[in-house]
């Protein structure tokens, strides 16, 4: 096919307005694959970085009360610093019932942390963090028994499997050996993870009760009254009483909760909600991956088909409905 010159100028031009016309679109596309991208990795980040936590709670040496009470004192500082450097904390104001859920929250996640702190030290960091990561189960229990809710055959069968699962992560129907050189606290800690777990679970369906609190207000406030709740512990268990053990309390406040919650927070606004359900799965395996490589401590075979079995079956229950998250 020949062109004349008249015709080559014409078909140019017009290949040029179609690309300005489609540009856009294109922009828009990669714009949009470039924040979903961003989000992943925040969320990826925020996750290894919560994995960390039982290493600082571990090298503090602090009664468990004394840890929540620092985290919540440090984490109250880093996320109003956040807070102000994002323009976020007018949404600090709370309104209506959100004061009554703030303080039913932060007495929860108060009681969540004691209780996942002093099993730490117990189990091990992670089989506390699996264990605790059941609280998803303790949701549709609740809405099936109490609030009536429609559950799946498929959510029943994820919900059986997840508690079969963490059944055998607890490493009482592995090698009992090994279970019997923690001594008699492993039981306890169990239990205590358990309770932790329910806590965090109740958090999380007070805070669906009330939309017009936000993620970072709900944080925050649960900081400022763990502080608040925890103010005489000190006098009691006595103070942090050398440098390193300040420096650990204070990377849990800032590192664990301002700057792991300022990621979480940024990763999710960028993502779908089946895409944070399957990342949040990385905040338990960096937790087994660094009891391993910190402490020597790791899971059995039997604990390791527990966890995969409890991952599954989370992700599937999180697939059709995601609830509000937060940390560890």
């Amino acid at each position: 096919m020949r062109f004349t010159p008249l015709s080559h100028g014409r078909t140019i031009a017009f290949m040029q307005k179609k690309a300005v016309q489609v540009h856009p679109a294109f922009a828009a596309t990669r714009r949009q694959s470039k924040r979903e991208s961003t989000g992943q990795w925040l969320l990826i980040a925020g996750g290894v970085l919560l994995g960390t936590i039982g290493v600082f709670v571990e090298e503090a040496h602090q009664h468990p009360l004394v840890t929540v009470l620092f985290r919540c004192a440090f984490g109250a500082l880093a996320l109003l610093a956040w807070g102000l450097a994002t323009g976020r904390t007018n949404e600090l104001r709370l309104r209506g019932k959100s004061g009554w859920i703030a303080c039913a929250t932060g007495c929860l996640m108060v009681l969540n942390w004691a209780l996942f702190f002093a099993a730490i030290p117990r189990i091990s960091i992670a089989v506390a963090t699996i264990v605790f990561h059941i609280q998803p189960v303790w949701i549709i229990l609740f809405g099936a028994l109490v609030l009536r809710e429609a559950v799946s055959p498929r959510q029943w069968a994820a919900t059986l499997a997840a508690l079969c699962g963490l059944a055998l992560t607890t490493g009482l129907f592995g090698n009992m050996a090994s279970v019997a050189s923690w001594g008699s606290g492993y039981a306890l800690g169990l239990l205590m993870c358990l309770g932790g777990s329910l806590c965090y679970a109740a958090v999380t369906i007070l805070a669906n009760t009330e939309k017009a609190i936000t993620s970072y207000a709900l944080a925050w406030w649960q900081c400022l009254i763990g502080v608040v709740v925890l103010a005489w512990v000190p006098f009691v268990f006595g103070w942090p009483d050398s440098a390193p053990a300040w420096a650990w309390l204070a990377g849990l406040g800032v590192l664990h909760t301002g700057l792991a919650y300022a990621l979480l927070f940024a990763g999710m606004a960028r993502l779908a909600l089946g895409r944070i359900a399957v990342l949040q799965f990385v905040y338990p395996l960096t937790a087994v991956l660094v009891d391993w490589g910190v402490y020597g401590r790791r899971l059995n075979g039997v604990q390791l088909a527990g966890v995969a079995l409890m991952a599954a079956a989370l992700w599937t229950i999180k697939q059709p409905k995601q609830n509000a998250a937060g940390g560890g």
